[in-house]
């Protein structure tokens, strides 16, 4: 399985464009093993670097976990506003609250405005690229979360520190 969709300029990315890899990440908000896997993505941000390009795109399995799309709602609402990896760290660090109560919470402790979200999730302003991101999850052959895409070639092995930074490494060549 390959990543379908090229990393492109609505994605949500930490590092430089010109790393020398790139991993993709297909999350949900609610999913337990995304919430497992999110102190072990963030040791390989902090070892490696500049060294490689990380992004996050939204992968909601709504059917088992109703409050992941529109957490995935509020983390691109606070990206509208330059406060989407704030958030996306605040969602996973709280996952066990996750709710409407700790969304609007999130928000305000952002510095925005809660009345905001609310007014945009009514009106479904950020759900078209949720959709997109699940979307494009769907072409490249995501059937659950997380999963990753190292420089294009899906990971299939764990999603522990050591795991990743491996098939990094190997992508490094």
């Amino acid at each position: 399985m390959s990543l379908r969709i090229p990393v492109g300029a609505r994605d949500h990315v930490l590092g430089r464009e010109d790393a020398s890899v790139t991993v993709v990440e297909y999350g949900d908000y609610q999913c337990p093993y995304c919430g497992a896997a999110q102190p072990q993505v963030r040791k390989v941000l902090d070892h490696f670097g500049d060294e490689i390009r990380f992004v996050f795109r939204h992968f909601p399995l709504t059917e088992v976990h109703p409050m992941a799309a529109i957490a995935a709602v509020t983390a691109e609402f606070a990206g509208v506003h330059g406060q989407f990896w704030a958030a996306h760290e605040k969602l996973y660090a709280n996952q066990a609250r996750l709710g409407p109560e700790l969304l609007f919470e999130i928000v305000q402790g952002l510095g925005l405005e809660p009345a905001e979200l609310k007014a945009g999730i009514d009106a479904d302003t950020w759900t078209e690229k949720v959709q997109e991101d699940f979307n494009g999850g769907i072409r490249s052959g995501v059937n659950g979360t997380p999963t990753f895409f190292i420089n294009g070639a899906r990971h299939d092995g764990a999603y522990s520190f050591e795991s990743l930074s491996q098939a990094i490494e190997a992508a490094r060549g």
